[in-house]
Formats: structure tokens, C-alpha cells, sequence
């Protein structure tokens, strides 16, 4: 008998917070929707042979199904309804994307029952009516909501609640996009993309912990990918497989299954190295892509590329010395070597820029003074956000970085996000309704008039895992809690409240949690409070 798997996640019905919008003649209590009692709603043709529609905000994104109840339709059949599932408002009331997964349908509602319909990333709801002479009555509309039912074992609390909401919404991002996988986004691009998995395994470590979902992602396409092609068909995917391997050993210490990748990386390693001229510059070929923004710019990609191949040997030399593999490490850090020594021609990609002084390729302080927090909200990306903090943290302008934070994350709270997007401007802010409001004449639509590359208007994920890097960089740095040794057997702990009266919080290790609080006293400096599980020692 083949019993199947079971499934990891949990079904939990929720109401709709809010009627945004009926077509009003037809529609009679629709606020009995927002009851869980035995009060209804009836959907009725309208006498000038307009259909009865509602649409619902179920108040924060969401990935699942919906619903609906119906005991009665007047014809003692089952009601032609149809169902658009959007993650703003406009694209409830438009034409929804339908890539990777359905946004639109056309369905019968079952009456005396329940019909349930959809799998997808939502947050608003149409419904509406088909039928031109029989009614519908319904109960209730629930969404369906699917998600891995996990505790959050990391937290983080300052002073400034933007920032602690700033923190919460790159969690909730992140627990939505760990479905099957960890994929990229519920509404679109639910798959494992590895480049764009890595700001998203940051997140997990210091949220969840060490959660299976991230190595059963790391090798579902390690297996679909036998040497010597390219993850995902990127090279430089590959190289984020070898630095998403070197980050979770760092945070989580599993050596039993680093050794499983043994094989893998030594391929991977001796592959990129062949892809090395003479002179240490990159010849990688696939697709050669760092991410949408940087992607019409050959000199973004050159660089980024070659930054990004010297991280990769480094982080590979560090695993091959842990796995007892000298000559591969001692090949991997010579070429490293090489590797830094070649630079490309000169870009002013705040992307690539951020790379290379990762890679200590650039000074980090003249790289930030000179190009990193000039115009600090404009030529950056949801994406390689992360990054470019993590470069300006490197030139200590840990000041600057909560401000980015602030203004560019904080921007997409501020039109009615809940999850960070796929990708993001300012400028698109300015005159614009926001996604939780119906479109207005004579302003612009934040979700379907904008974007760009492969995420233009409605297609637009509004809910990106590659987004939430501040969530991770908040516990690195504001918190300063990072492991000084693989699995936290030793801790750093260096705080940088950057203006903040006091941060407090929790990181979870594979010893159990750490909580750290910190409190700026009267002459400037800082009182730290450290609980540590047994296990781990304060380097």
C-alpha cells in the first residue's frame, strides 16, 4: 500500500478583516461575512443586469485557498461564480497574473457545502456572480491559510517600532516563502532558486534556526544539477551554492552533512576554477546574471561576477580545510588570490561595489564615502539590498544602514505592504494609491504601474523571500550576535546601536536560544545582558 508523505503544513481558516469594496445593488449584508456566526450575505443579479460582487481584504498576505460557504442558491443548484485572488487590491479588481500559479477562475460553488478554490499568494479577494437569475447565499468566505506552523525562536526589539516592524515583516516573508521548498515567492517563482535563496537562509537561521527546509533546498537542485552545468542555469547560482554551504555550517555546524556535499563541492570548486584566465578574470559562462537591476549592465555583471568568484573559493577553501580536503582548499585559496588581483573595469553599480568590498576586493569606507551612501535610496534592489548593508556595516556606517532600512523597507509598509516585494523603487511612492486602496483617477497604481524586467505591472511578486535581508542584518549587527565558531559553540557579541536607546532580542543556535539586551546608559555607552545556553562561550 503506498501510504504517500505526509505534509509539513497546516491549514488554519481566517475571515476577511474588511468588506473593501461591493457593487452595491445585489450585494445585501456583506459585513455578516466578517462573522463567524450563523449570519449571511446574499448575492443577488442586480435589476440593470449587473453582477453581484464583493471584494474582501483578508489584512496581511497570505498563502492558501479560499473558501466559501454556501447553504441556499435560489435555484437549487450550484451558483457560476468566478474568483480573483490578488496581492493588492487592483489586482483583485483586474486581470490577474496567472503565471505559476491560477489567480482567476471560473468555478461552480457548491450549495449546502463548502467549494474550495485556488493555491496561491493573496491578500484580497473578488468574488462575483455569474448567474443572471438565481441567487447565492453565502455563509462564510474563509482563506485558507497554509504555512509551516513554526515558533519564532529569534526576535528583535528596539526602541524605533518601524525597525521591530521592519523585522517582523521580513520573518513573515520568509515563513510564507517555505512551502514545499524554500521558494523564491507564493505567487510567483515558487521555486528553488539558489542566488535567491541565500538572504532567505540568513533569515531562517535567525528566526527559526537551523530548519531542514533550507539543506532539502540546497540539494533538491544539487541533484537536478550534475556537473558542469550551472544551478538554476546561472553560474553565478552556483557560486551562492557554495556560499549558502559555508553560511549554514558557520550558523549551524552540521558536519555530518557537509560531508554529504564533499563530492559536489570539490567538482563545483575545480569547475569555477577552470573558468579562471590566466590572469585571475573570470570566464563564466551559463547565464551570467547577479539580478534584474544590474542585468543591461555588462559592467555591473563583470564585476559582480568576479567579486563573487572570489567569495565563492574562499568560503569553498574554508569547507574543504573543515572536510580535511588540503589540496583542494590550498587550490581553492590560490585561485582566490588570483582571482582578487584582476580587477574588471571600473563600475558604478552600488551592487558590484558592495560585492568586490565583501570580497575585500575595495576599501570598504572610501567605497561607501565615495558611492554607497550617495543617493543611498536610489540604484539599490530588494535583493542585493542586503548586501550593499552589509558593505556599508563593514565602513561602520551602521547609522546609515538604519536609515536605508527605514526609508527603502520601510517605503513598502508604507503603501500598505505586509511582505517585502520582489523589487522596489521610491520614486514609485510619490502620487500613488496604495495596494490595500482601490485604484484612484489621476494617481498612479503602486502594483500595476510599475516595475520592471521580468516583474512588470500585475506579474509583480509582492511577496519576494530574496527581500527580507534586513530581518538577518538587524540580528547581525543591531543585536551583534554572530557566531565566532561553526554551530555557536563560541559568540560574538558586538552591538551597534547606532542612535537607538537600547535592542533586545533572541538567536537561536543549535544549543538552544541566546537573549541578549542592550541598554545605552547616560554617558554614551552600552550595558549589555547575556543569557547563553549551555554549549556556547562568548569569544
Amino acid at each position: 500500500m503506498n501510504e504517500g508523505r505526509l505534509d509539513p503544513r497546516v491549514r488554519r481558516f481566517l475571515l476577511p478583516t474588511r468588506i473593501l469594496w461591493t457593487s452595491g445593488a445585489g450585494v445585501e449584508h456583506a459585513e455578516n461575512l466578517l462573522k463567524e456566526d450563523e449570519a449571511t450575505c446574499l448575492l443577488q443579479p442586480a435589476k440593470d443586469g449587473k453582477m453581484a460582487s464583493i471584494l474582501l481584504d483578508f489584512g496581511r498576505e497570505l498563502h492558501g485557498s479560499l473558501r466559501l460557504d454556501v447553504p441556499t442558491t435560489s435555484s437549487g443548484k450550484p451558483a457560476h461564480i468566478r474568483v480573483r485572488f490578488g496581492e493588492s487590491a487592483s489586482e483583485a479588481m483586474g486581470e490577474p497574473n496567472n503565471d505559476h500559479t491560477l489567480h482567476d477562475f471560473t468555478a461552480r460553488a457548491a450549495w449546502m457545502g463548502h467549494t474550495e478554490i485556488g493555491l496561491t499568494g493573496f491578500r484580497f479577494a473578488r468574488v462575483d456572480l455569474l448567474d443572471t437569475e438565481g441567487s447565492m447565499t453565502l455563509r462564510q468566505i474563509h482563506a485558507i491559510y497554509i504555512y509551516r506552523d513554526l515558533p519564532y525562536l529569534g526576535s528583535f526589539e528596539c526602541n524605533d517600532a518601524r525597525l521591530n516592524k521592519i523585522w517582523l515583516t521580513g520573518a513573515h516573508t520568509t515563513h510564507l516563502c517555505m512551502q514545499d521548498h524554500v521558494w523564491d515567492g507564493i505567487k510567483r517563482d515558487r521555486l528553488v532558486w539558489i542566488g535567491d535563496l541565500h538572504p532567505e537562509a540568513m533569515v531562517i537561521s535567525a528566526v527559526f534556526g537551523g530548519h531542514e527546509i533550507v539543506p532539502q533546498s540546497l540539494d533538491y537542485v544539487r541533484d537536478r544539477t550534475p556537473l558542469p552545468n550551472w544551478m538554476n542555469g546561472i553560474s553565478s547560482y552556483s557560486l551562492w551554492w557554495i556560499l549558502l554551504q559555508y553560511d549554514w555550517y558557520r550558523y549551524h555546524g552540521n558536519l555530518v552533512y557537509l560531508k554529504e556535499q564533499k563530492a559536489y563541492l570539490k567538482g563545483l570548486l575545480a569547475l569555477v576554477e577552470s573558468r579562471l584566465a590566466n590572469d585571475g578574470r573570470e570566464k563564466l559562462d551559463g547565464g551570467r546574471f547577479l539580478e534584474w537591476p544590474t542585468s543591461e549592465d555588462p559592467t555591473a555583471i563583470d564585476a559582480g561576477l568576479q567579486a563573487l568568484v572570489v567569495l565563492a573559493l574562499k568560503a569553498g577553501a574554508s569547507l574543504c580545510k573543515v572536510l580535511g580536503e588540503g589540496a583542494s582548499a590550498a587550490k581553492a585559496e590560490a585561485s582566490a588570490h588570483l582571482a582578487s588581483l584582476s580587477h574588471r573595469a571600473p563600475s558604478l553599480s552600488k551592487q558590484a561595489n558592495a560585492l568586490a568590498v565583501l570580497a575585500e576586493m575595495k576599501d570598504a569606507r572610501a567605497t561607501n564615502a565615495n558611492l554607497l551612501a550617495l543617493d543611498p535610496y536610489r540604484g539599490i534592489s530588494t535583493f542585493y539590498g542586503y548586501y550593499i548593508l552589509q558593505a556599508r556595516a563593514l565602513a561602520g556606517d551602521h547609522t546609515g544602514c538604519l536609515e536605508l532600512i527605514r526609508r527603502y523597507w520601510g517605503g513598502m509598509l508604507d503603501v500598505g505592504a505586509t511582505t517585502f516585494w520582489e523589487g522596489f523603487e521610491l520614486d514609485w511612492t510619490e502620487n500613488s494609491t496604495h495596494l490595500d486602496e482601490l485604484p484612484t483617477p489621476g494617481k498612479k497604481d503602486i502594483h500595476a504601474d510599475f516595475g520592471n524586467w521580468c516583474y512588470k505591472g500585475l506579474r509583480h511578486s509582492l511577496c519576494h523571500g530574496w527581500a527580507s535581508g534586513p530581518t538577518a542584518w538587524l540580528t547581525e549587527h543591531v543585536l551583534g550576535v554572530t557566531p565566532a565558531s561553526p554551530g555557536f559553540k563560541t559568540v560574538h557579541v558586538r552591538p551597534e546601536l547606532a542612535g537607538l536607546e537600547y535592542a533586545k532580542g533572541a538567536v537561536p543556535t543549535p544549543h538552544g536560544v541566546i537573549r541578549v539586551s542592550h541598554q545605552r546608559q547616560a554617558d554614551g555607552s552600552v550595558k549589555t545582558d547575556l543569557q547563553l545556553p549551555n554549549g556556547v562561550k562568548r569569544a
